[in-house]
């Protein structure tokens, strides 16, 4: 197995870090990786929020999900899907008379393709380097707070959010969370419904309602539904 393949099979959230600086030149290294990530057009719809300040790291510990760990990361990353660069230059340029289109639901969808694969090379970057992450989902709740702690524009969301810092022995330690089977999640030429046997194997069916109660019907998924609601018509707005 080569190395690349390694980090990628090793790699697992980490949500305790040693209070441990990230070397300048390794955090450089980190960044410049997630910017040659693959993008549709060469053309980067999305932009990335270092935060260094201690205020904020503790506001986002509250505002996503109340999650301590965050306030504790050496480097905290929040990557932003960004059609605004483009809707200024488009209307800079005299594209359709400087009457251009807000962007559409296709534009929010290309531009969180590109801006999770550019979060997803900071996160195999950084586990080259020994540098645990995690993925905080929760930066899409809270629209309005999080908007205003940014600064964002219209034409700008927060998707996803990346916590680093080099593990504690005992996160280095600890076992990975098992994935589903490969018959389950890949498939040749065209989809496969899963039969019933299938998918009680792939979850308990007891797992599933804990699973389905923590994940779809919580006070915080609600809030994400709420707040994804208000993103797009961020988005979509030609302010």
């Amino acid at each position: 197995m080569n190395e690349t393949i390694q980090v990628l099979m090793n790699r697992k959230s980490v949500r305790v870090f040693e209070d441990r600086e990230i070397e300048p030149e390794i955090k450089e290294a980190i960044l410049a990786a997630a910017m040659r990530a693959p993008t549709a057009g060469n053309s980067m719809l999305y932009s990335i929020i270092d935060v260094t300040d201690q205020a904020v790291k503790d506001k986002l510990a509250e505002t996503c999900d109340h999650q301590p760990f965050i306030a504790q990361a050496k480097m905290v990353l929040v990557f932003c899907a960004d059609y605004h660069r483009w809707y200024r230059k488009f209307k800079l340029a005299g594209c359709d008379d400087g009457n251009v289109p807000a962007p559409e639901l296709s534009d929010l969808i290309l531009s969180t393709n590109d801006t999770v694969i550019a979060a997803h090379a900071a996160c195999v970057a950084a586990e080259s380097f020994g540098i645990g992450s995690c993925y905080i989902g929760d930066i899409i709740e809270n629209f309005e707070i999080h908007k205003e702690l940014f600064h964002l524009p219209a034409q700008v969301a927060p998707v996803s959010m990346l916590v680093f810092g080099y593990p504690t022995e005992q996160q280095k330690e600890r076992k990975q969370p098992t994935r589903f089977a490969k018959s389950a999640i890949v498939f040749e030429n065209q989809y496969r419904e899963l039969s019933e046997d299938e998918l009680v194997e792939m979850m308990p069916n007891d797992r599933t309602v804990a699973f389905y109660n923590r994940k779809y019907v919580s006070a915080f998924v609600k809030e994400m539904i709420r707040s994804t609601k208000e993103i797009y018509k961020n988005w979509n707005s030609k302010d």
